[in-house]
């Protein structure tokens, strides 16, 4: 069986596109079977090469990244993997159906394209294992239903006081992660326990996904920020790379976010999120660990279900990649599976119980 992971490369820019393709072409079980220059190009080569996976730059002149997955990804829904700058689009590409994205490098900085180069693989490699989600169309304006949508909580009784004040909920995901958040945490109402989040993601790409959630959901979300008090209503985003950690401060459980080297791969690392919520927090716990490929959290949400979390794992047929929340189920850590959609009624049920 042929396990060659076929990629095509799409970019207007010649310099990123050669600069793509000398580099996957040098990775090991991966092989560029072409390029295309912008989005009719592509679509003219896609069916002739079927690759199994696109590299798709989101800024392009004619038709751009986001309008072209919206054309393609329903009669092809091949994996892709966005090559973005700091730019708000990427996450109307992501709602469009792309799987996950990368920075462009900093041409200036000097470990800029290594970084990139390392992501880049990892990532092409993730997608090809990946369940492509083909965004649902809205029909006012044919945009993105998850777009600027006004926060639909599900139907529930208010959550106690006491529970409020005296719970903290962890959250963590990594590929497909930044639109399966979204559906959770749309659902949830603004009367929600404080909710610490690890989404692994590039520096400046988390301040604009929290104000993205801010516009859509009814609690507040932001980027957290050093010494952030953890309270009811608010859910913080962990800076991208940055460690962030839950710590006791007087009454009030604060975050810390600070520079430090990547933990199980990653900064921010959600085991270093949730193997501080274990160590540190001694009021009530919830974990819910989501999308995405490697085993990053498995090992915290065991600690935190050790102790005496309840611990909440998304289940294999709505993950984009069924990798973190397979292994934390494998080493006895999730309490219990669920569906993207069916996560917020069963944390909901646990916090009314």
């Amino acid at each position: 069986m042929n396990n060659t992971i076929k990629v095509l490369v799409v970019d207007d820019s010649s310099l990123f596109r050669q600069m793509i393709v000398q580099h996957l072409s040098t990775q090991p079980g991966i092989e560029v079977v072409g390029y295309a220059i912008n989005a009719f190009d592509a679509g003219q080569k896609i069916p002739r090469l079927k690759p199994d996976v696109l590299t798709l730059d989101v800024e392009m002149p004619g038709l751009n990244g986001i309008e072209f997955l919206k054309q393609l990804l329903p009669k092809n829904p091949i994996p892709v993997i966005l090559v973005s700058s700091l730019n708000l689009s990427v996450f109307d590409a992501l709602s469009a159906g792309a799987v996950d994205f990368v920075r462009k490098p900093d041409m200036s900085a000097a470990n800029s394209k290594d970084t990139f180069f390392a992501a880049l693989t990892l990532k092409v490699r993730a997608a090809s294992k990946a369940r492509v989600r083909v965004a649902r169309q809205s029909t006012g304006g044919g945009g993105i239903a998850a777009q600027n949508v006004p926060a639909k909580p599900m139907p529930f009784p208010p959550i106690p006081r006491t529970v409020l004040d005296s719970t903290i909920i962890g959250l963590g995901a990594s590929t497909g992660g930044t639109e399966a958040t979204l559906a959770v945490l749309q659902k949830l109402p603004a009367n929600i326990p404080g909710i610490v989040i690890t989404q692994h993601m590039p520096e400046g790409f988390t301040d604009m996904y929290a104000q993205r959630l801010n516009r859509i959901c009814s609690m507040e979300v932001r980027e957290a920020k050093n010494g952030d008090v953890i309270r009811p209503g608010l859910a913080l985003i962990a800076p991208g790379a940055k460690q962030m950690e839950v710590v006791r401060s007087g009454s009030n459980y604060i975050v810390q976010c600070h520079p430090g080297p990547k933990v199980s791969g990653h900064c921010p690392s959600v085991n270093v999120l949730f193997n501080s919520i274990a160590k540190n927090v001694a009021i009530k716990k919830v974990g819910i660990i989501m999308t995405g490929m490697g085993s990053d959290g498995a090992e915290g949400l065991l600690q935190m279900r050790q102790k005496g979390a309840f611990t909440i794992g998304q289940d294999k047929e709505s993950c984009v990649v069924y990798g973190m929340p397979m292994v934390a189920y494998n080493i006895g850590a999730v309490c219990t599976q669920a569906s993207c959609d069916n996560i917020p009624s069963v944390l909901l049920n646990h916090l009314k119980g």
